[in-house]
Formats: C-alpha cells, structure tokens, sequence
C-alpha cells in the first residue's frame, strides 16, 4: 500500500505524520471520503469543493486543489482495487501542544483502502445524543469524528449499521456518516442542512436526480415513515429494514428501490457529476 505524505507518495511503513500534528493533538482537521471504481474517483470535483468550503469553515489555508488531485491520482495508480474508499485528510499541521495554530502550515495525506460493496438494506438505531445545529463545526467535516465513533459503537452493540440524531431542537438530523431519507405518503423527504447535518456529496445528487423535498422534521417520524434510507459515499442509496427494533417490511420500497436505480444509471453516466 502506499499513499501519499507532504508532498511525495510513500510506502505505508514509511508515512508518517509528526505527533505534534494538530490534527492528531486536537483533532483540527478536515478530511473527504471518496469513493473509487476501477481505479477511477467518483465526484471527485464535488467533494474536493467541500474540502475547500471545510477549510474555510475552519479557517485553514485553503489546499491547492491541482496538488490534492495530482495526489488522488498518484495514490489510484499506486493501488489498483475494483472498489476503494479514498481519504483526503488535511490538517492545522505541526503546532504546538494546546488549540493554537504552528506556523509550517497544513498537512496533507492521501490514502486508499479496499472497500466492499454494501447490502441494500440495513438495520438502524436512533441515539440520545444530539447534534448542534449552531456550533462553530455545523456542516463542516471535520476531523473530530469522536462523537461518531461512539454513536456507532452504540448502533453495532444493537445490531446495527448506522445511528441517527436529533438536533437541540428535536428535529431529525443525520447519521454518524450518512444522510437520511423518509417516505411520508409516498413523498420522499430529507432534512435541511438548516437541521445541522452535512450536506452530504450523495445526498446532493439524490435531491438533483430524484427530486425529495428539503423538509424539516421531528424525529418521530421515523416511527411513522413509510420507508427509510440512508445515503453516503460508500451506501450509494441503502434501505433501512429495521429501525429501533421497528421493521419497516418490504425494504427497499417501491420509493427507495426507484432512488437506487436512479443514482446507480446516473452515476454510471458520470464519474464527476
């Protein structure tokens, strides 16, 4: 495996970040997940522009987008897979310990790891944690992903792939790495990034292709949603079967089975929409 390290690609053995990283001492970081096939990026374009908007967001120098794809390419090339999972990772870099920035200036790595295509439907958990719809991180993806990891532990510890927020206010948010959809009289609904989630690459396309609403909505009504689905980078469009225990029968609806075959022709038709 090799990937690429400040400026050269490098065996894995051999890539290294320093220790006093921001984005390992604080966790001032923004990263992208993209996915490939057959050696090539999907929406690659797309989510180098959210890079860019998260680096803004958190006041890093903006990354030169000509190197990070030169990187995305060289990394490809590098590790030939059927599916992979690509991961821009771009930090506050060398800093002293505490929340002030160093002066070197950012960090960027470029990884790529297998991936497998994932079932079409899934089992999902909501948690009692909630997302801030007005922090100084809202829609910003960032490196700070502990609050997920432990929402996930949470969702396995049921059974489950994914768990859902509510935001401060009650309202239905995200998942830890998804976006969600619900079906409410045959309408397909998802929240607005007004509701604290990521604007989310996949969830944009759904929208554009599928024509959902933007609808702000409380939280129960995933306990009265016809059908239910997740989407995200490595999902594509996958169908919540099972959701708090509750099962949602037929999954993927006849909604839902239309979302997939939408988004699987369309991104079939091009990489970088």
């Amino acid at each position: 495996m090799r990937m690429w390290v400040n400026g050269a690609l490098r065996d894995a053995e051999d890539a290294r970040v320093s220790v006093l990283d921001h984005g390992l001492t604080v966790g001032d970081g923004i990263f992208e997940t993209v996915k490939t096939v057959d050696g090539r990026p999907f929406a690659l374009t797309r989510h180098l522009d959210r890079l860019v908007r998260s680096a803004r967001g958190l006041g890093l120098p903006e990354p030169d987008l000509d190197t990070v794809r030169g990187a995305c390419a060289e990394v490809v090339e590098a590790n030939p897979m059927p599916l992979g999972r690509l991961r821009i990772t771009y930090t506050g870099g060398l800093a002293p310990l505490g929340s002030d920035r160093g002066a070197p200036g950012p960090s960027l790595v470029v990884a790529l790891g297998e991936a497998a295509r994932r079932p079409d439907s899934t089992a999902a958990v909501t948690v009692p944690w909630t997302r801030n719809e007005r922090g100084a991180l809202t829609g910003l993806k960032t490196t700070s992903y502990a609050e997920n990891v432990v929402a996930l532990a949470r969702a396995r510890e049921h059974g489950a792939s994914e768990a859902l927020f509510a935001n401060t206010v009650g309202r239905l948010c995200e998942g830890t790495g998804s976006n969600v959809f619900v079906v409410l009289d045959g309408q397909l609904h998802t929240p607005p990034v007004a509701s604290g989630c990521l604007a989310g690459i996949t969830r944009a396309l759904v929208v554009e292709w599928t024509g959902a609403q933007e609808t702000d909505l409380p939280l129960d009504v995933l306990e009265r949603a016809e059908e239910v689905f997740l989407t995200s980078t490595l999902r594509d469009v996958q169908a919540v079967r099972l959701l708090d225990g509750r099962e949602l029968p037929g999954a993927p609806g006849p909604v839902t089975a239309k979302a997939m075959r939408i988004f699987a022709e369309r991104a079939a038709d091009d990489l970088d929409p």
